[in-house]
C-alpha cells in the first residue's frame, strides 16, 4: 500500500498490480497540481496531474505522476505514471478536519442580496460529509425539495498545508498548500427563512460542497487575487467574476481565521462567491432536477456536477 494512504483501502490491499511505470531515475519533491484519483489499475493514488500543453483545466487530465509519502510533509512526486480513471475529492476525507466558509465576501454579491457589506468575515461551517468530488452528483434530499431556493455559488477554495495559529498576513501564504474551486450549494429557504439565518443548516446537506478537480499549489499560483471565477448552468454563464474583488483576500482570511484558533493541515476554506447567484436575479432562478452546474477557476479547472433529486418512493 502506498505510504501516503491514511487508512487501508480494500482495492489497494487486494490488487498488487502497479501502474504503468516510466523510468525511475529521478523524482520530483514538490507537487504542482495535486489530484487524488482512482486509476485504471483499480487503485487509489495521490498524484501530480500531467496536462497537455496549453491546458490548465485539471479536469482534463488523463495521467498523473504518483506521489509517495505525506502530502503535508515529506513526499516525492515520482516518475511512476498512472492512468486516471476518475478524479476524486482532492483530499482523503480522513485528512479534512474542518470546512470553513465565508459569506458575503464579494461586495457585488452582498449588494445583489440586499445585505450589508461585512466589516468582519461572516463565518459558517459545513460538515465534512458535504464535501464531494468534481464530477459527483449533487444529491438533493427530500427535505431540501421543500420550499424553493436551490442555488449555486462558485468559490475559490483555500487548502491549509501547515499548522497556523495567530499568523500574520505577511506569513499567511506560508501556511497554504494551494487552491481549488468549489460550489457552495445552498437552499435559500432553509438558509434564511426556515433556518433562521443558520446558514450551516441551509448549506450543509451531504454532497453540497463539491470541490476540485485538484489543488494547484502556491508555487504555481503565486497571486490568488487575480483569478477569473465563473459558474455555468446547462452551459449558460451565470456568474463571471474575479478573485480580485474579494473583500477579505486569502492572506487576510487565513490570518483572521487563525486568531485564537488553530488551522490544521487539510482544513478547507470556501472564500465566498461573486454576484450572479440565482437568489440575486430578477426574477429569481433556482436549480432544478437534472441541471448541470459547472464552476470554474482560472489556472485550476472545473467541477461539473449534475443536480439529482431524491425520488419519492412509490406507495403500495
Amino acid at each position: 500500500m502506498p505510504a501516503f494512504s491514511v487508512s487501508p483501502h480494500p482495492i489497494l490491499s487486494q490488487n498488487p498490480r502497479k501502474p504503468h511505470t516510466l523510468a525511475r531515475h529521478r523524482s520530483h519533491t514538490q507537487q504542482q497540481r495535486l489530484i487524488r484519483f482512482l486509476a485504471r489499475d483499480g487503485r487509489t493514488y495521490y498524484g501530480d496531474a500531467i496536462l497537455p500543453k496549453g491546458v490548465t483545466d485539471i479536469a482534463k487530465t488523463k495521467r498523473a505522476r504518483v506521489i509517495t509519502g505525506d502530502i503535508f510533509g515529506q513526499h516525492q512526486v515520482t516518475d511512476q505514471v498512472a492512468d486516471v480513471r476518475l478524479l476524486l475529492p482532492p483530499l482523503d476525507p480522513a485528512q479534512v478536519k474542518t470546512v470553513r466558509c465565508l459569506g458575503l465576501n464579494y461586495a457585488d454579491h452582498a449588494k445583489e442580496t440586499n445585505m450589508p457589506q461585512p466589516q468582519y468575515p461572516v463565518l459558517f461551517y459545513k460538515p465534512a460529509t458535504a464535501l464531494s468530488g468534481p464530477s459527483d452528483a449533487i444529491p438533493v434530499p427530500h427535505v431540501a425539495q421543500e420550499g424553493t431556493g436551490l442555488d449555486y455559488e462558485c468559490e475559490l477554495v483555500i487548502i491549509i498545508g501547515k499548522r497556523a495559529n495567530d499568523v500574520s498576513e505577511a506569513d499567511a501564504l506560508d501556511h497554504v498548500l494551494g487552491y481549488s474551486v468549489g460550489n457552495d450549494v445552498s437552499h435559500r429557504d432553509w438558509q434564511i427563512k426556515r433556518g433562521g439565518t443558520q446558514w450551516s443548516h441551509g448549506k450543509g446537506f451531504d454532497g453540497w460542497a463539491p470541490y476540485g478537480p485538484g489543488i494547484v499549489t502556491t508555487n504555481v499560483i503565486k497571486d490568488p487575487q487575480q483569478l477569473k471565477i465563473w459558474t455555468k448552468v446547462n452551459g449558460e454563464v451565470r456568474q463571471n467574476g474575479s478573485t480580485a474583488n474579494l473583500i477579505f483576500g486569502v492572506k487576510q482570511t487565513v490570518s483572521l481565521l487563525s486568531r485564537g484558533v488553530t488551522l490544521m493541515p487539510g482544513d478547507v476554506i470556501f472564500t465566498g462567491t461573486p454576484a450572479g447567484v440565482g437568489m440575486g436575479r430578477n426574477p429569481q432562478v433556482w436549480l432544478k432536477d437534472g441541471d448541470v452546474v459547472e464552476v470554474g477557476l482560472e489556472q485550476v479547472g472545473t467541477c461539473t456536477n449534475i443536480v439529482e433529486f431524491a425520488k419519492h418512493e412509490a406507495k403500495l
